[in-house]
This record gives C-alpha cells, sequence and structure tokens, in this order.
C-alpha cells in the first residue's frame, strides 16, 4: 500500500459517482487504469453531509483489491477513532482522520498502523501545516484539502496550490502529498507542479459523460 501512496495518481472519488451503478462506475475507471479508490465518509456532524459506512467500503474490496487497487478512506467524522478498526477491516488500505476532529491524534494514527492500514492526516482550508509539526512525523500521508470538506462539486480554493508547495517542503520525504477538492483539467497539472502526488478527483470523473474517458484524459494530464 505504501508504494501505491508513493506514485503520482489521480484517485477517484466515488462520492460523485452514480450509487445506483457504483460497480459499474469503479469498473470503468478501473478499466481505464484507476489504482487508488477514494472514499469519503462524512458524519453530519464534522461536515455538513451523510454519506456512507463501513458495509460499502466492505461491498467494494472485493471488486477493487481483484483489480490491484487500493481503497483510500477519508473519515470526516468527529470520533474517527472509533471507527478505525471497523473500516480496516472492511478493506481500506489507508485511513485519513482530519486533525481538527482528532485531540489525541498520535493515538489515532498509531490506532491506524496497528489495524494494518496507512495513516493520514487531512488540513482543512483555514488549518495551518504548522499544526502538523509533531504528527508529520508519525503519518503516511498528508491530505490537502482544497475546498470546504461536506460536499462535492465545490470550487479550488485557488490558494490550495501556495499551501502544496510549502507542505512539500515541510513534510519528510516519504510522506504522500494528497489534495481533494475542486481538481480538473484546468489544474491538475500545476497541483502535481506544486508537490501533490495523489490527486481525488470527484465530480471532475464522474459528473457527465464515460467517467473512464474523463479518468483517462486526468491521468494524461499528469503524465505529460
Amino acid at each position: 500500500m505504501i508504494d501505491v501512496l508513493r506514485e503520482t495518481l489521480i484517485a477517484p472519488s466515488i462520492l460523485s459517482a452514480d450509487f445506483g451503478r457504483l460497480e459499474e462506475d469503479v469498473v470503468k475507471v478501473m478499466d481505464a487504469g484507476a489504482r487508488l479508490i477514494h472514499v469519503d465518509v462524512m458524519d453530519g456532524h464534522f461536515v455538513p453531509n451523510i454519506t456512507i459506512g463501513p458495509p460499502v467500503v466492505a461491498a467494494l474490496a472485493p471488486l477493487v483489491h481483484g483489480r490491484g487497487g487500493a481503497l483510500d478512506v477519508h473519515l470526516m467524522i468527529e470520533h474517527p477513532e472509533r471507527y478505525v478498526a471497523q473500516f480496516a477491516q472492511a478493506g481500506a488500505d489507508a485511513l485519513t482522520v482530519h486533525q481538527e476532529a482528532c485531540p489525541h491524534l498520535h493515538r489515532v494514527l498509531g490506532l491506524i498502523r496497528e489495524s494494518g492500514a496507512a495513516a493520514g492526516v487531512a488540513l482543512n482550508p483555514a488549518t495551518p501545516l504548522e499544526t502538523l509539526t509533531e504528527a508529520r512525523r508519525h503519518c503516511d500521508l498528508v491530505l490537502v484539502m482544497s475546498v470546504n470538506p461536506g460536499f462535492g462539486g465545490q470550487s479550488f480554493i485557488a490558494t490550495s496550490t501556495d499551501k502544496l508547495r510549502t507542505a512539500r517542503a515541510f513534510l519528510p520525504a516519504e510522506v504522500a502529498l494528497e489534495v481533494d477538492g475542486g481538481v480538473s483539467l484546468d489544474n491538475v497539472a500545476a497541483l502535481v507542479a506544486a508537490g501533490a502526488n495523489l490527486l481525488v478527483a470527484g465530480s471532475s470523473v464522474f459528473a457527465g459523460g464515460d467517467p473512464g474517458r474523463r479518468f483517462a484524459d486526468l491521468a494524461a494530464a499528469i503524465a505529460g
């Protein structure tokens, strides 16, 4: 799993997929070359939306793992430590928690690693990178939110590019840098140039047209 995190990849987010045809949508993007599927978990408390839980991860895991992929699960929830074991047992390969939701972040990152998953920390747009001065040594990835979490289809916050550039210099070389929110053909190349190697894409993959083709276009844009 750690090796996948070090690659430069588009991570399609199923938040924007058609849940009536979820398996079909995931198959299309994986057939087009996707190796990391992003799963947004929201509880209606930490963020103003409710999405999915461990049963959906468990349903996706055989499909994704069977095609050589990994599940990147983003916990936008309060008290994420209560659910680490459930998501890991369901098949999550990486679990990312929010710095803002974890007063005992070191402990939570340890729980994630003990569960067998890679440990990630997410930062909301207004949260400074410096809050990870200690935690950056105890995680496998840092996720910079480039929208305020809670809903798909939001516009990219322009200052996030500079935050990514600063983050890449701030983080140990082995820690992956992920960006989530408003990722599109218009900005993927600039985000990679700023230091991001994992780019979460929801509506730009799944909202309109063939998701396999839309994924392939984004992947081509970061490969060039």
